[in-house]
């Protein structure tokens, strides 16, 4: 493999993984401004792709070598941009590309969508719903491996 089409691979991987977990990597405290480009930390990015590139871990030593900097090696893989930008950039020429109304752009669309857990209220039952009773019962039925509770104690 060259190093265009290692670039390329990893970019890919990149952008694919952050696409799918976007909404936790957000919230985490790894993001960084590095040459006016707002994106997850080096060390971040580095160690991600080392787990899903194989052949980058055959290379980071000889890389790292080469220069002991992450930003450095970042840049140098073609990674120093923001995802978030770059995937809604992707997104809209996407969308300019495909017909309105093709089953298949609607497919790949959907693909590309981040799966969230649901969001109804009524989709998710809560012990607060049910009653204090019930609560409570659940809660009782606890037993840990020191103390046994008799049944009778349970009703």
């Amino acid at each position: 493999m060259n190093t265009e089409q290692l670039r390329q691979s990893l970019k890919h991987k990149w952008l694919t993984y952050y696409a799918e977990n976007h909404y936790w990597i957000a919230r985490l405290q790894v993001w960084v401004d590095c040459d006016g480009k707002r994106r997850p930390s080096s060390g971040f990015i580095l160690a991600t792709l080392s787990v899903l590139e194989p052949q980058l871990n055959h290379l980071l030593p000889l890389i790292v070598d080469l220069s002991s900097n992450p930003d450095r090696i970042v840049a140098a893989l073609g990674l120093n941009f923001n995802p978030d930008e770059y995937l809604e950039k992707l997104q809209k020429s996407q969308q300019k590309a495909a017909p309105v109304n093709s089953e298949p752009a609607q497919s790949i669309a959907k693909s590309k969508m981040v799966k969230l857990l649901p969001a109804s209220s009524s989709e998710i039952l809560s012990p607060l719903e049910q009653s204090p009773k019930q609560v409570s019962r659940i809660d009782e039925t606890c037993q840990g491996g020191r103390y046994r509770r008799k049944k009778s104690e349970l009703k």
